[in-house]
């Protein structure tokens, strides 16, 4: 079997010009989400064109389509690049972005809002290792805000993501209480696979093991940790004012 086409970060696509140069120049795209009304032939053209190369097509209300656009004032139609919902566990460790994999989460609510999260950071896809049913997933992802819609979310175990993981060139980091570097003080950008623990014990050993760094963020407090989707946000940061820095964009 082929390996998967490897792929760069996601990113979002803007306005129906920037969204056909893009088909127009071969480049894969994953969804496309288009304000509910909006109806013209030359839409009707890039749409068809658009669902004949594969790309899921979904129409969204005003509210939604001016919410999730980048540019001000925001645009009628978006696009995503890189990768999109669904899809296998190597396809999206064939990104060359960040991935998030969560072991032994134990609420649906934590596991919602550490989906949400990576999602919002511009992750390639997050994975879930963790004991929930067909209901508490389904909290999970209506807790997300329906990020699933614009990321993989995959269940699989830790071990075999890790593997994955690996064999396509990711660095895989920790983010856990004893780590002994800042996430300020680690190489975050490129493809890394980000490893964070459930609510009580934290990343089980036998995956600490298989981590290349772990890093700690600072505590001032008396409780011990910051909740997992806490910790997730502070090195979701790091890692994109790392990757803006790395782009020339530091101001």
């Amino acid at each position: 079997m082929a390996a998967p086409e490897r792929r760069g970060p996601r990113r979002q696509l803007a306005g129906l010009d920037a969204i056909d140069a893009a088909l127009r120049g071969g480049q894969r795209l994953r969804l496309i989400l288009v304000r509910e009304g909006l109806d013209t032939p030359e839409l009707r053209d890039l749409l068809q064109r658009a669902s004949a190369s594969g790309v899921r097509i979904r129409s969204v209300s005003a509210k939604v389509v001016h919410r999730l656009s980048h540019p001000r004032p925001p645009a009628e139609i978006l696009a995503l690049a890189g990768s999109g919902p669904g899809g296998t566990l190597d396809e999206l460790m064939a990104g060359l972005g960040a991935v998030w994999l969560l072991v032994d989460v134990s609420y649906p609510g934590n596991a919602g809002f550490a989906i949400r999260t990576a999602e919002v950071s511009g992750a390639d896809g997050i994975v879930i290792d963790c004991g929930f049913d067909r209901t508490a997933r389904r909290d999970a992802l209506r807790l997300s805000m329906r990020a699933d819609w614009f990321m993989p979310v995959l269940w699989e175990r830790a071990e075999v993501a890790i593997d994955r993981a690996v064999a396509s060139g990711h660095r895989v980091i920790g983010v856990e209480d004893v780590g002994a570097a800042a996430p300020w003080q680690v190489d975050l950008t490129g493809p890394v696979a980000f490893v964070i623990g459930g609510e009580e014990r934290g990343i089980p050993e036998p995956v600490l093991e298989r981590c290349d760094a772990l890093v700690r963020l600072p505590m001032g407090g008396f409780i011990r940790s910051y909740n997992l989707q806490a910790a997730m946000a502070g090195v979701c940061a790091e890692r994109l004012r790392q990757s803006l820095l790395a782009d020339g964009a530091s101001d």
